[in-house]
């Protein structure tokens, strides 16, 4: 806080002012000439910028705000000689006013954290084998860069031979991961093992981090609905202030008979404790504060409206693969004629979906040189993909083709099971496991002790979906579906008024992430997934998650505390000002530090770890095993 103040002009004007205030009423018994002169330079320092925000926002938004409040509350003060009012008054606002700043840019460290785990350099292969260094923000697609053992790679790109890669700062994972030839690499990962080359195939503000880092930002320039709702009322309540201070003197004077000077002193504390400082502090200081908490923890919102409704979610429905699963398939079994194998395989190198990265891994030693590359391919979203006369998919979408039937038996295992056919005929199949993330047992079992119910809603077949539930403890699943089928689920739900989320990963996903009051994606799921949701779960953890609907929760009540005990004070300290028996300085104190309190309430969620109550424990018997084991 201290480094904060001495290093914004704000902050400086504080300390400044903070110094004449504090000679003023050093002077008060030496010199009235000097004290009055120390305090005015106090109010000068201290209102100097409330003054500027007073005068900017009231022409630019065409309506009065907060700080034009206090501004005319000093000025009033230093009218019928109460300067050390008023600068006590300036003093306590500018303070609360310089917290704030201090809460919205403690919030958005996380930003500078995300961006320090990317390298601000790279080291360039040039064609004539000269390295140079250059900023990773002047790297082009196409570049080649070379990354050494133990370093950072500074960009996204495809990697030229095998290598080991640590994603933990991505993915949470701790156990490096294996890497072949024409993989991809990340932005902000660790090489631990030997030196390889990349060539860089996404500008420098098109990599993973990069679009975190945008998420982050957005989310803190999107404010939440009590949020909004307060800004919307602010200029309302403060026209009111304004038009009732002026009647409440005249009553005094005319009515009452109370001494003009009194009366106008009354109307100064007056339009001091009606000011709506800790009201209109009660939310964003706590909503930024949550989001950042979120962000260190590897969730990321996308706005205070999405952190504030996790925490009223009723129903979860939640994607299989890459969600529930870690989406890291495997070929068990297979059958498929060698000429349509050759075909699938191309295909598939075009598609980032895991099975289709599974099934080139599987087979990457067939030579693809008699396939025809310039026949165009087609992803058909949540059924396959096509080319030509050749398609390969989801059993569902071959119920009608020729030799059906024949395949059926292999949907028995418990495994994922793709089809392959030809023209109008089934020619074979992939049979495929996966392997389910204990996290996600855990997940789903702690949001159903919440009494959220947790659904299922997979593309894949019967029996798989009904291990994978088996397994995790999901009560209960839909399988077979395709993008709309999930859409309409969502819908039923929010027809019967019920708050909706939904988890996934893929394309076939967007449509239901859209759709779902808060959409979930995984972090390693497609960009259209990221980009149709509210929230996304960087490190592929379920479990934070959880934390994050746990944070919600106490941002929620720590917004309601923060609304109820400014409300409170404002009404109490108006009542005690109508009996005449609040003066000016206990007005400044009381208010004033209501708005301090209530915005080091809020500041509470920075570093906060939510109570995390224990869930059922049959999840922890969960291990990483095959889907089909």
């Amino acid at each position: 806080m201290i480094n904060y103040l001495t290093k914004s002009r704000q902050g400086q004007f504080l300390i400044i002012g903070i110094l004449f205030t504090a000679l003023g009423f050093v002077f008060m018994s030496i010199n009235d000439g000097y004290s009055t002169g120390l305090f005015y330079a106090a109010i000068f320092f201290l209102g100097f910028y409330a003054a500027k925000d007073a005068v900017v926002e009231t022409i630019r938004e065409k309506s009065p705000n907060v700080d034009l409040l206090m501004i005319l509350a000093a000025v009033g003060a230093v009218i019928i000689n109460y300067e050390s009012e008023g600068a006590a008054l300036l003093l306590i606002f500018a303070t609360s006013e310089a917290l704030e700043d201090y809460a919205n840019n403690k919030s958005t460290s996380a930003i500078s954290e995300l961006m320090a785990q990317v390298p601000e350099t790279a080291q360039v292969l040039k064609e004539n084998g000269e390295v140079v260094t250059v900023p990773t923000q002047e790297l082009e697609i196409g570049d080649t860069v070379v990354v050494t053992k133990g370093a950072q790679i500074p960009i996204d790109g495809i990697i030229d031979r095998k290598a080991v890669v640590n994603e933990a700062a991505l993915t949470g994972e701790a156990i490096p991961v294996e890497k072949n030839k024409k993989d991809e690499a990340f932005a902000g990962t660790i090489n631990e093992g030997n030196v390889f080359h990349l060539e860089v195939n996404k500008s420098n503000d098109e990599t993973v981090f990069s679009n975190i880092i945008r998420m982050v930002e957005e989310a803190q320039s999107r404010p939440s609905r009590i949020s909004k709702f307060i800004d919307r009322i602010e200029s309302k309540y403060v026209i009111s202030v304004l038009v009732i201070v002026p009647v409440f003197i005249f009553i005094l004077y005319s009515v009452m008979n109370v001494p003009f000077e009194d009366a106008f002193y009354r109307g100064m504390v007056f339009l001091t404790v009606a000011s709506p400082c800790a009201l209109v502090a009660s939310a964003t200081p706590a909503t930024l504060s949550a989001i950042s908490n979120g962000a260190k923890n590897g969730i990321l919102f996308k706005g205070g409206a999405a952190m504030e409704a996790l925490s009223t979610m009723d129903t979860l429905y939640t994607d299989k693969t890459g969600t529930l699963t870690y989406g890291e398939f495997k070929v068990d079994d297979y059958s498929v004629p060698d000429t349509v194998l050759k075909e699938i395989i191309y295909m598939e190198q075009q598609s980032s979906h895991p099975i289709a990265r599974a099934i080139v891994s599987a087979f990457k030693e067939i030579d693809l040189s008699t396939v025809n590359h310039e026949e165009a391919i087609n992803e058909i979203a949540g059924s396959g993909i096509q080319k030509g006369s050749i398609r390969v998919g989801k059993p569902k979408a071959f119920s009608d083709y020729e030799k059906y039937d024949h395949f059926q038996k292999y949907f028995q295992k418990g495994n994922t099971i793709i089809l392959a056919a030809q023209d109008n005929e089934v020619v074979g199949y992939f049979s495929l496991s996966d392997q389910i993330r204990t996290q996600s047992a855990e997940a789903v079992a702690k949001f159903q002790k919440e009494g959220i119910k947790v659904t299922l809603l997979t593309g894949d077949n019967e029996e798989v979906t009904a291990n994978v539930a088996k397994v995790v403890g999901v009560d209960h699943y839909k399988a077979s579906m395709l993008p709309e089928h999930k859409i309409d689920f969502v819908l039923q739900s929010q027809n019967k008024e019920e708050v909706v989320g939904m988890i996934g990963d893929g394309i076939n996903d967007a449509p239901a992430l859209a759709n779902a009051d808060i959409g979930i994606a995984m972090g390693s799921g497609s960009s259209v997934a990221m980009e149709s949701s509210d929230v996304v779960v960087v490190k592929n953890d379920l479990s934070k998650l959880f934390y994050s609907y746990k944070l919600s929760k106490r941002l929620n009540t720590i917004i309601f505390q923060n609304v109820f005990f400014s409300i409170s004070v404002i009404v109490t300290l108006i009542v005690l000002n109508l009996f005449g028996v609040l003066g000016l300085p206990l007005a400044v104190l009381f208010h004033e530090g209501s708005t301090i309190l209530v915005i080091l309430n809020g500041l509470r969620l920075i570093g906060s770890k939510p109570a995390m109550e224990e869930a059922d424990t049959s999840y922890q018997s969960v291990k990483a095993q095959s889907v089909g084991d």
